[in-house]
């Protein structure tokens, strides 16, 4: 069985991996594969609602004679993944919780 990531946690997921430093999108995009199972034509439109709402912004560098697209966090997407790293530690505590069998508390 393989567990799926898809919205609010695949949002937090390139959030994170975007925090270090900004990256171009094939990079992301084979960073983010290395940890979970996703594809690119997944992590495209993510990366193009998280612009839209504000939480990165894109900017074109030259390499190789063409320009690779870099993407960054902006202010507004640094707090968002501070709040979804809060979240995600409560969410994980009640996950583990369940799947040791435990009581939610």
């Amino acid at each position: 069985m393989k567990f799926t990531a898809s919205g609010a946690l695949l949002d937090a997921c390139v959030l994170g991996a975007l925090a270090p430093a900004p990256t171009y999108g094939y990079d992301l995009t084979q960073h983010i594969q290395g940890h979970i199972e996703v594809s690119e034509s997944t992590l495209y439109p993510v990366l193009r609602r998280l612009l839209q709402n504000g939480l990165l912004e894109c900017y074109d560098e030259p390499f190789d004679g063409r320009n690779r697209r870099y993407y960054r966090l902006t202010d507004r997407g640094g707090q968002a993944l501070e709040g979804y790293r809060t979240e995600w530690a409560a969410y994980w505590q009640n996950i583990e919780t369940l799947l040791k069998g435990g009581q939610a508390s």
